[in-house]
């Protein structure tokens, strides 16, 4: 039990508000006399005085005769997933919500929201509550036991019989099995995955679960299945209405009428190998302006998607509710029909499109001197991937490239030179994260997993579409028009606590009182650059920072260390860049199909919208990496391998296999012979007797016990001896003996080896 504060009077009724808002854990009358030494006769007035409050409605008893401020929430309760904040930190309610009262904000804690499954609309889960501020009323709950919630529907393997079949849910949420009678089959066979619906069952029923199928979707074992778990795990739509597909058959080329006429521009377009749309389109030239000297032109066009998708139509609902396009590593599921996507807003080698555009004017040093936008026709002169740019400009170019080597690749590299002085001046955020890429064969399995190539042809096209989309947003400012700005915040107050916290204990720091800015956290890298702790520090400074998101209300872009930016260069796949695109054509009157009034009012809603369907396709995204790395290390069950931590929590190690990048559990009971707990400022887990620390960034040998395919689960155990397991950095053993933890940040984890 916690130590309390000590009185030496007689308490009135604000020594006991106060005590109870300033004391954590459970709050008795004993607790309350303890603490103010309350004895005898005085214990009865003690009780009198309590019970006053309670029936003026000043303080609350909850089960166990537990007290708190009435305003506050009981310890303890039932919590349900309520959607998630703009900087994508999970949000909850209470079930049983009290009346009155402004409603209160319900944080899930840090250490259960990193690595386990994702809390999602209809979950509910026991949980603590602790205060964190009382004006408005702010909590972080801790969960205490996940309660499932009956699900709206089932995705699972068919197996079937001559009386009946089952189901065997395959969601990470619900493992159960369910009963299919033989009307409720619809065609499905053995094998099949599926997705059904329950069959509600009255109480007296016995027996198991019941359920009907309602879409098969083909054999599990097929690799193509992979991609469709996580689509129909995710709620995303993939089909598109016969309406819809009516609407986008309709589209046509456009002719160049009252458009600037941008086909004399060389315009390309780079892109990777598998691309399947090209919606932006580059090009510079040495500005021949005497006054601008060793300065650029350049051109951005992106394809004219607000052309083809009108406001209020049938393609614009379909649009806003899928909010983008999710990339999957064998399928994209479009935010547009292939019509549109593929087809008439497709930026295609020697074919006219629309198209809107900008021209940008840069000095020698990369500083944007004025811009202007149009609306235009196009004709892209080559279509070119960024490994062929790369070799070009390397001095290995072929055919193709050379033609093209001279009057495009070299001045858009010249341009792109004076984009980086600009952008080392301005010190964005420079993290160096990996990422990896899956490789399919043609038969849709994983052939392998290669990390995705960082060329300077990726960051040409990078810096130029972050220039366009600068200016798009400084254009509607200075013409008043509202716009969907992407935002990225600040790291909040607590994050950054955390961080320095972090970083103390690596002698690192991390200016305190300073403004904050990029170049901050830059130079904390920097120091780790190329060090065994460079993957840890980036791993949690990442994690340090606020999600991005949309909102009409420009916050800045913090990362990128700009004051003002919108997306506009992919309306294609992204809705907030069509918005954008309907902006600019309202401010400039380019046409009479701009953003509409309507529109305007609902921009908050929208932001919160598109923001989320982000979130959930990277969820979507992610879930079927992680299936097809399970897919892909299931041959490999019993193999050792090198791993890094790269996740510490109270119930175990989350390490990702090395060269694969696969992500797997070390449960804290599999560790050692030894009580751990989670020192959380450290990111570390320490073994109370022997010390030793297993910490954020270490490697270790691991051994792939388990690859479930169908929920991207892999399990690992340490390879080690009757000492204690190894860690590749040397297994840190703490140099003297830890005290049993009972502070805050620190949560302990008793259990033990079994073997």
């Amino acid at each position: 039990m916690a130590h309390h504060k000590k009185f030496d009077h007689f308490p009135t009724e604000k020594d006991i508000l106060d005590f109870l808002r300033d004391t954590g854990g459970k709050i008795t009358k004993r607790e309350i006399a303890r603490a103010f030494r309350i004895t005898g006769a005085d214990k009865i007035q003690l009780k009198k005085l309590l019970r006053d409050m309670i029936n003026n409605g000043q303080i609350a008893q909850d089960s166990g005769r537990a007290l708190r401020p009435a305003d506050r929430l009981p310890g303890v309760q039932v919590i349900e997933f309520a959607g998630l904040d703009k900087d994508g930190d999970v949000l909850m309610r209470p079930v049983k919500r009290e009346r009155g009262g402004p409603a209160p904000t319900i944080y899930l804690s840090d250490d259960r929201r990193k690595k386990a499954p994702a809390l999602g609309p209809g979950d509910r889960a026991l949980a603590r509550l602790i205060p964190i501020k009382d004006d408005p009323p702010t909590y972080r709950a801790q969960i205490l036991k996940l309660l499932t919630a009956a699900p709206r529907s089932i995705l699972g393997v068919f197996h079937g019989g001559e009386n009946g079949g089952r189901i065997h849910s395959i969601d990470k949420k619900n493992r159960d099995d369910y009963w299919v009678d033989r009307d409720d089959f619809k065609g499905a066979v053995d094998g099949e995955l599926v997705t059904a619906e329950p069959v509600t069952r009255r109480k007296r029923d016995g027996g198991p679960k019941r359920a009907r199928v309602q879409d098969r979707l083909g054999d599990v074992s097929a690799a193509r299945t992979i991609s469709m778990i996580a689509i129909h795990a995710h709620d995303i739509p993939n089909e598109f209405s016969s309406d819809v597909l009516a609407e986008a058959d309709k589209a046509k080329p456009v002719a160049l009428g009252e458009r600037d006429d941008l086909r004399g521009i060389p315009l390309i377009t780079i892109d990777p190998v598998d691309a399947r749309d090209h919606d932006d389109a580059i090009w510079a030239e040495q500005d021949t302006d005497p006054k601008n000297p060793g300065g650029w032109h350049a051109v951005v066009a992106i394809a004219d998607v607000a052309h083809y998708v009108q406001p209020g139509s049938g393609l614009d609902r379909e649009a806003i509710k899928r909010g983008n396009s999710c990339y999957f590593p064998d399928r994209v599921v479009p935010m547009l029909p292939e019509v549109l996507s593929a087809g008439l807003c497709s930026l295609k080698p020697g074919e006219d499109r629309a198209c809107m555009a900008v021209h940008m004017w840069f000095d020698a040093n990369g500083n944007k001197i004025r811009h202007k936008f149009v609306r235009g026709l196009m004709n892209s002169r080559a279509n070119i991937t960024y490994q062929r740019v790369q070799a070009a400009i390397d001095g290995n170019p072929d055919e193709e490239a050379e033609s093209l080597l001279k009057p495009v690749l070299v001045p858009l590299y010249g341009a792109f030179k004076a984009l980086m002085a600009a952008r080392e001046k301005r010190e964005p955020l420079d993290l160096d994260l990996p990422e990896r890429k899956i490789e399919l064969d043609e038969a849709g399995l994983v052939k392998g997993i290669a990390l995705r190539e960082r060329l300077d042809a990726h960051r040409v096209v990078e810096e130029f579409m972050i220039a366009a989309n600068v200016a798009a947003a400084e254009e509607l400012e200075r013409k008043k028009t509202p716009a969907m700005y992407r935002v990225h915040e600040e790291p909040p107050l607590d994050k950054l606590e955390t961080l320095r916290e972090f970083l103390t204990t690596l002698d690192l720091k991390l200016s305190k009182g300073a403004v904050m800015m990029p170049r901050l956290f830059n130079g904390i890298l920097s120091k780790v650059r190329g060090t065994t702790r460079e993957h840890m520090v980036n791993e949690v400074v990442l994690r340090s920072q606020t999600q991005a998101y949309y909102s009409p209300e420009n916050q800045g872009h913090f990362g990128l260390a700009l004051a003002r930016y919108a997306h506009f260069t992919s309306p294609i796949r992204r809705y907030a860049d069509l918005l954008v695109h309907r902006g600019l054509v309202r401010a400039l009157g380019l046409g009479d199909d701009g953003l509409t009034n309507n529109e305007i009012e609902e921009l908050e809603d929208i932001g919160a919208q598109i923001s989320g369907t982000e979130r959930r396709a990277m969820a979507a995204e992610r879930d079927s990496t992680d299936r097809y790395m399970a897919s892909y290390l299931a041959d490999h069950v019993g193999d050792d391998f090198i791993g890094r931590i790269t996740g510490v929590t109270r119930f175990g190690l989350f390490v990702a296999l090395e060269p694969s990048g696969g992500d797997g559990l070390i449960p804290i009971s599999e560790i050692g012979n030894d009580y751990y707990y989670h020192d959380e400022a450290r990111h570390a887990l320490v073994g109370e007797r022997m010390g030793q620390t297993f910490t954020l960034g270490d490697k270790l040998d691991v051994r792939l016990t388990e690859a479930n395919r169908f929920t991207g689960g892999l399990k690992l155990e340490l390879i080690g001896n009757e000492d204690g397991p190894r860690t590749k950095s040397g297994g840190r053993q703490a140099n003297h003996r830890r005290k049993r933890p009972g502070r805050p940040n620190s949560s302990r984890s008793s259990r033990k080896r079994s073997r």
